[in-house]
C-alpha cells in the first residue's frame, strides 16, 4: 500500500493553505490586504491591484521579477493569480480570502501547483512569515 505524501492533490500538485484569525472587520482586513502597500506586504513592491471589474487577466510583475496573472478579483474577499518567482521553472497559483467564522476575521493564503515537499515546505514558511507581516500592518 502507498502513501500519498502530505500535501499531494490529484489535480493540483503540491499545496499549501495557512490562516490566521483576527478580531478585526472583515471589509477593514480586506481593503487592508488590496490597498497598495498591503499588496507590496503579501505579494511584493511594484504592483497595484486594478478595478475588479477588469482584473481578470492582468498581468503584473514585482519589483523582485515574480510575475503572473489575476485570475479574479472578487471585492468581498478573494483573490486569484498565478505566482511565478524569477527563479522558478513553473508557475502556481495563489488565492487570498477574506472570511469570518464564529464572528471573527480569517485571513487565509492557499497556494497549489507546488512541484514537491521541499517547494511545499518552503511556501508554507513563506505564507506563514507573509501572515505575521499582514497582522503587523493591521496593527
Amino acid at each position: 500500500m502507498s502513501t500519498t505524501p502530505v500535501g499531494l492533490t490529484r489535480d493540483a500538485g503540491f499545496e499549501i493553505g495557512v490562516s490566521r484569525t483576527v478580531d478585526l472587520p472583515p471589509d477593514q482586513v480586506w481593503r487592508s490586504l488590496v490597498s497598495d502597500d498591503g499588496v507590496a506586504t503579501w505579494l511584493g513592491a511594484g504592483v497595484r491591484l486594478p478595478d475588479p471589474a477588469a482584473a481578470k487577466g492582468t498581468r503584473y510583475r514585482t519589483t523582485d521579477g515574480t510575475r503572473g496573472e489575476i485570475r479574479s478579483l472578487h471585492p468581498t474577499g478573494r483573490l486569484r493569480l498565478t505566482w511565478q518567482p524569477p527563479d522558478w521553472d513553473h508557475e502556481s497559483t495563489v488565492q487570498v480570502t477574506v472570511s469570518v467564522r464564529g464572528g471573527r476575521t480569517v485571513i487565509r493564503f492557499h497556494q497549489e501547483r507546488l512541484s514537491d515537499p521541499a517547494e511545499r515546505a518552503r511556501q508554507r514558511e513563506h505564507w506563514r512569515a507573509v501572515l505575521d507581516a499582514v497582522v503587523d500592518r493591521l496593527g
